[in-house]
């Protein structure tokens, strides 16, 4: 049997980044032979959450599931969707009885790939509870599905994400790490067939921070006095993530590919609502 192509886009980043991102998407899949899109979805609205109308819009676009992180509850209107759809993901170590699931299951070419969202405890607000005890349970689980298995980590720390690739290495087909928006260049495949980056990056305005105008972060940086953060719409742009090409059989990873692309030219049908 052949390979699988997955495509892992790191945070979209409100309207800016889901504009950017349906005028390459199309391309981006013909040209490296894309058999499934995994996209995080958390800062899609405004630069915080995701709404309903947002994850169809993704949908519509062709992505199979949308991962999510620390924002997903930023959007109230979203609870609904997340307890009745199975394409969206939470975190799955917040407590059970929050809205919606951090597993999922979707079929790509024959094959069941099953797909796991967790957030990280190491510099990050929330208390959520252990993430290698909550990805240990849902590996086992998915296991009598599909050796095919993907990991979003949505943390601040390297460490805790290598720490948790390398505590898997073997059992899930790759872990690709997420929220801090920037890509990381140490992609590779672990000793035991999982593939591994830290972080895919985003999707956004490039000459900014982490997707939101600079200037106000500036402020915030020297004054310690709170700002509201605004999403960058300014060319150039950026969309960054990788692909990982999986044993359909035996759901170890052959291959990871870092993905970066940059273009100057103005973005048409930016708009100012978020929704």
């Amino acid at each position: 049997m052949s390979n699988i192509r997955v495509l892992f886009l790191g945070d979209i980043i409100g309207v800016t980044g889901r504009t950017f991102f349906q005028k390459h998407i199309g391309r981006i899949k013909k040209e490296f032979d894309i058999d499934a899109i995994i996209v995080n979805g958390e800062n899609s609205a405004g630069g915080r959450g995701i709404t309903s109308k947002i994850a169809r819009f993704f949908k519509h676009n062709g992505v199979n599931v949308i991962t999510t992180g620390n924002h997903i509850w930023r959007q109230r209107e979203i609870y609904s969707y997340l307890a009745e759809h199975k394409d969206l993901l939470r975190p799955a170590n917040y407590p059970s009885f929050c809205p919606g699931t951090g597993v999922t299951t979707f079929e790509c070419k024959g094959q069941v790939i099953g797909v796991i969202n967790i957030q990280g405890r190491i510099f990050m607000r929330d208390h959520v509870d252990c993430p290698f005890k909550t990805a240990e349970t849902l590996v086992t689980y998915l296991k009598s599905k599909t050796n095919i298995i993907f990991i979003d980590f949505h943390a601040e720390a390297t460490s805790e994400k290598m720490g948790l690739a390398y505590h898997l290495d073997g059992k899930i087909s790759g872990l690709v790490g997420t929220h801090t928006h920037v890509q990381t260049a140490d992609e590779r495949i672990l000793p035991l067939g999982t593939a591994y980056i830290s972080d895919l990056g985003m999707c956004g305005s490039l000459n900014s921070m982490i997707g939101m105008q600079k200037e106000q972060i500036i402020s915030n940086l020297i004054t310690q006095m709170p700002v509201k953060f605004v999403v960058a719409k300014e060319p150039p742009y950026v969309m960054t993530g990788a692909y990982i090409d999986v044993d359909s059989v035996t759901g170890k990873a052959v291959d990871i590919t870092r993905v970066k692309i940059v273009d100057d030219e103005p973005l048409r049908g930016i708009i100012d609502s978020e929704k």
